[in-house]
C-alpha cells in the first residue's frame, strides 16, 4: 500500500493520479470510491456475493434481508456479525429457522456484479417473483420531490468526494430528508436504507423513496416490500418497473429533477399546485 493510497474519508480512498487540465499535466490525489466483494452468510450458508461500499453493512445485510423476501421481520435476525478477510468482507446473519427452511428451499448461488440484481437466478420464477402485496395510499405535494432531492445533493458526501456513488433516501411528506445511505451500487444504497429503517423500528410508510438511479424492476419490488407508497426516481423508469408499480399500487415518478418529473403509476396522490405567473 503506497503513501497515496489510504482512507480520507469512509468509503473512499485517496489514490494517485495522472492529472491533464488545460493541457498541462500534474499527479495528484484523488478520492476514488472503494467497491469491495460482501459476501452474505446465513446461518453458515453462502448466498449472495455483492461489489458494494463497505459502508453501514449492517444495514445492507438486514435490508438485503427484508427486500429480498428472506426474512418477513427485523426481528428474524438474531445475530450479525462482520468479518473482514483479504480483498474483501464477509457478513455472518443468524437468522429465525423457519427463514432458514425457506432460504434451503429457494438456495441460490448469486454472484453480483454492481447493479446487477439477477446472476445467478436459477429460474424465470426466481428472477420475476410477483410482488404479493400493495403498498398503503399517501398523498404527497408534488414539490416536496424537488424538495427532497435539492435535501439529498447537499448530504451525498461520498458521492461529493468521488463522483461515484448512488443515493437512496426516505423523505417526509414535505420533502424533508429524513435518512439516506450511499453506495456504489443502486440497489445496495436502497437495501442499506430499508436496513437502517428496519433496524430503527420506524414506520417505513410515513414516507417516500428518493433515488439517484433509475427506477428498475428491482428497485420497485423492494420499495413495496418497504411498505412505501411512493418512488421518485432522477432517472427512467423501466416498463417491468411501471407494470410492477401498477400492481402493487406504488406511486412511481421518473425523471425527477427540479420541478420537472413525469408520473407513470397511481399519480392521482400527487397534488399538483399551480405555480404563480
Amino acid at each position: 500500500m503506497g503513501a497515496a493510497d489510504f482512507m480520507t474519508h469512509p468509503g473512499a480512498r485517496r489514490l494517485q493520479a495522472l492529472r491533464c487540465q488545460g493541457g498541462v499535466a500534474s499527479v495528484v490525489g484523488d478520492d476514488v470510491a472503494d467497491e469491495v466483494p460482501v459476501a452474505l452468510q446465513f446461518n453458515g450458508i453462502s448466498h449472495a456475493v455483492m461489489l458494494a461500499t463497505p459502508l453501514d453493512l449492517e444495514d445492507f445485510a438486514y435490508g438485503f434481508s427484508l427486500s429480498e423476501g428472506l426474512v418477513d421481520h427485523a426481528n428474524d435476525i438474531h445475530d450479525l456479525e462482520i468479518e473482514a478477510v483479504d480483498r474483501g468482507v464477509v457478513v455472518h446473519v443468524e437468522i429465525a429457522s423457519r427463514c432458514l427452511t425457506r432460504l434451503k428451499e429457494r438456495r441460490r448461488t448469486l454472484a453480483g456484479r454492481t447493479g446487477c440484481g439477477l446472476c445467478g437466478t436459477e429460474s424465470l420464477a426466481h428472477a420475476l417473483p410477483r410482488c404479493d402485496r400493495r403498498v398503503a395510499p399517501m398523498a404527497l405535494e408534488a414539490s416536496s420531490v424537488a424538495c427532497a432531492l435539492a435535501a439529498m445533493r447537499a448530504h451525498q458526501v461520498l458521492q461529493g468526494a468521488t463522483g461515484a456513488t448512488h443515493a437512496a433516501a426516505w423523505c417526509g411528506p414535505s420533502g424533508e430528508l429524513w435518512r439516506l445511505r450511499e453506495d456504489v451500487g443502486r440497489h445496495n444504497a436502497l437495501d442499506k436504507l430499508i436496513g437502517a429503517l428496519a433496524r430503527g423500528r420506524v414506520d417505513a410508510s410515513a414516507g417516500f423513496f428518493a433515488v439517484t438511479s433509475r427506477a428498475s424492476y428491482e428497485m420497485v419490488q423492494k420499495t413495496v416490500r418497504a411498505g412505501v407508497g411512493t418512488l421518485a426516481a432522477i432517472s427512467a423508469p423501466t416498463a417491468l418497473a411501471v407494470d410492477t408499480a401498477q400492481e402493487a399500487g406504488l406511486c412511481l415518478i421518473g425523471f425527477a429533477r427540479g420541478r420537472d418529473w413525469m408520473a407513470y403509476s397511481a399519480a392521482s396522490r400527487l397534488n399538483i399546485t399551480p405555480l404563480a405567473a
